[in-house]
């Protein structure tokens, strides 16, 4: 990390509605930082699909873990520790294995294959957050791709973020959507409406301005508006129109520009598969550089205070 990065930051990747591009974006941020060198721990909370182990192409855990040892039956106190995979060691993609030297370490912490969501109570808030906070110990940063909406991992992120255990460490929230009107009025109401993440929280002990100033969006898929790349001069005119349209309701939404990440181009290889997009995949122009260059700005940004202090 460099002067500006945090020693070790705990990151929760959230969504209103399902597709739009988290765990996707999430498992390739975790790619991006790994190559940095940064030792990742990617914690598959997304208990309604588990499916991260598809992602990195790992051979029988694409839908999580089958022995009972997964995120599930951890939160559940059925195991004593959940199961961890070593992703540059156990992925069955040759070009994933061959990491440069300088690479970090990346684990995943699996769910339970049909482990499906479950209550919330106190027992699985104070496992969790040992569990991330044993995590933040070990690891420069933490993911943890949350199940899409107003969900049980989502109330046990925001309880164990405010318990003592966690109140210190430094957690960010990334909200994901895509750059159309139906996902901005979405994600702006997880942020800002009822029963969303600002009035959860609150109840649960955290101060809103400062989980508030934790907070940034990531826009995804979005279409190509200018002129010069669209062929057609009526499809770029449209396009235009609908960016600032979009942008306006994002402002007026909570959502603009300064909650702003970063945002990523819509790629036609993850349309037909989604994977982490290596630089072998741009090399062998069977993915587009503007993809490589997004995520790889996304990482950077996530892991720059200056990035949270001004909100640039």
């Amino acid at each position: 990390m460099s002067a500006n990065d945090p020693a070790s930051i705990l990151v929760f990747a959230t969504s209103d509605k399902g597709g739009t591009g988290r765990s996707v974006t999430s498992c390739n941020i975790a790619y991006r930082l790994w190559l940095r060198g940064l030792d990742v721990a990617y914690v598959d909370f997304d208990f309604g699909s588990p499916t991260a182990g598809a992602l990195f192409e790992i051979g029988g855990v694409e839908r999580g873990v089958t022995e009972g040892h997964g995120l599930h039956s951890y939160l559940l106190g059925q195991t004593r520790e959940p199961t961890r995979i070593n992703v540059g060691r156990d992925t069955d993609r040759p070009q994933l294995r061959r990491n440069p030297p300088r690479a970090g370490s990346l684990t995943l912490l699996p769910g339970d294959i049909g482990g499906g969501e479950f209550g919330c109570n106190d027992a699985s808030v104070r496992l969790g957050a040992l569990l991330l906070a044993n995590l933040l110990n070990e690891f420069a940063v933490v993911i943890v791709d949350l199940s899409a909406g107003r969900s049980v991992a989502l109330e046990i992120a925001l309880r164990a973020t405010a318990s003592t255990v966690l109140r210190n460490h430094t957690h960010r929230w990334l909200v994901f959507h895509r750059w159309t009107r139906q996902h901005v009025l979405a994600a702006g109401g997880l942020v800002h409406g009822a029963h969303g993440l600002l009035e959860t929280a609150t109840a649960w002990g955290h101060a809103k301005a400062d989980l508030l100033a934790s907070m940034r969006c990531v826009r995804t898929a979005v279409a190509e508006s200018d002129s010069t790349r669209v062929a057609d001069p009526a499809q770029a005119t449209w396009l235009k129109e609908q960016a600032n349209s979009l942008r306006e309701l994002a402002t007026a939404n909570g959502i603009g520009a300064a909650m702003m990440l970063g945002q990523t181009p819509i790629e036609p290889m993850l349309q037909w598969r989604e994977q982490l997009i290596l630089d072998a995949d741009v090399g062998a122009r069977l993915a587009n550089p503007a993809t490589v260059a997004a995520y790889t700005n996304l990482a950077r940004r996530l892991t720059d205070s200056t990035t949270w202090d001004t909100g640039r």
